[in-house]
């Protein structure tokens, strides 16, 4: 007797990694165990989240972006939470359609809880390595008012930074003084992010060159945040002095993060830009039944 097979992918962006679960013609439920399972690290796949490709018009949450995007990032945190943007993923995303055949090198828009995201898949190099993936984030949305984030008995100032996910970025003397990050760390004041946040710590490196670690929500510390790396971009501009709109003059700062660098720009009309690479490792099948075992 057969036993039914589910195909996935493995891939990472600056090793924020996750699993890919194709599922073009959306037939596939993904409880939050489910996720939970997948992305475990000992018993499962491992990954920071899940990206499940279904076309936005099988999609109920993406029919209405189908006629701009043909194809839905569905994108779940590692504890099974709905995500409503991923940066590093959306790349991943994009790599996975080019690889699948569904997309090739240059332009492509991907829909998103956080609404239509556009992507540019670079030419391949010389060596034949596939060309890093430029995304097109949006706007910034920075919130008034001063957040705090605590670690331990120290707390700093943030900035509140939307992304089309919540951020709070801390600017630390040492990415050290983040602790370890398994917890995520306490923001105040209470009721600022009903649903929870990304919390980045952020060093200088050099003129417009900063570096982070990040606590994401719903996944703990990961090895990079790619909306995260946006925010922090403009959270570190701004305390520049420099903001595109004002200024009339596009900026952009290297941010490092844990797993490798990403690029990010901001132009005068406030759209936020992400470039960096998009890997996939590895592609399989496992034993469907397994993510409904008891």
């Amino acid at each position: 007797m057969s036993t039914a097979q589910t195909a996935f992918l493995k891939g990472h962006g600056t090793e924020n990694d996750f699993v890919i679960i194709p599922d073009h013609d959306g037939r596939i439920e993904l409880s939050p165990a489910a996720v939970a399972r997948l992305c475990d690290r000992r018993a499962g796949l491992g990954g920071d989240g899940v990206l499940r490709v279904v076309r936005s018009a099988a999609d109920p949450e993406a029919r209405a972006m189908a006629g701009e995007a043909e194809w839905f990032m569905d994108y779940r945190n590692s504890d099974g939470s709905i995500g409503e943007m991923c940066g590093n993923g959306v790349r991943v995303f994009a790599r996975y359609l080019q690889r699948a055949g569904l997309a090739g090198e240059g332009d492509l828009a991907v829909a998103t809880r956080a609404g239509v995201r556009h992507a540019h898949i670079a030419k391949a190099g010389p060596d034949g390595e596939p060309g890093d993936v430029t995304v097109d984030m949006g706007r910034a949305v920075l919130h008034p008012g001063e957040v705090t984030v605590t670690v331990g008995d120290r707390t700093w100032p943030a900035r509140n930074i939307n992304m089309g996910n919540p951020h709070a970025v801390a600017f630390v003397d040492d990415l050290a003084d983040a602790g370890t990050l398994h917890d995520a760390p306490a923001v105040g004041p209470a009721g600022t992010y009903p649903d929870g946040v990304n919390v980045e710590f952020v060093v200088p490196r050099g003129p417009r060159h900063v570096a982070l670690r990040v606590h994401e929500r719903g996944s703990g510390e990961t090895r990079s945040c790619g909306t995260g790396a946006c925010a922090v971009m403009v959270a570190a501009a701004r305390r520049d002095g420099t903001d595109p709109a004002v200024d009339g003059r596009p900026v952009t700062y290297t941010v490092d993060v844990p797993g490798g660098r990403l690029v990010i720009g901001e132009r005068p009309d406030g759209t936020v830009e992400m470039t960096g690479p998009a890997v996939i490792v590895a592609e399989g099948r496992f034993d469907s039944s397994w993510l409904t075992a008891s």
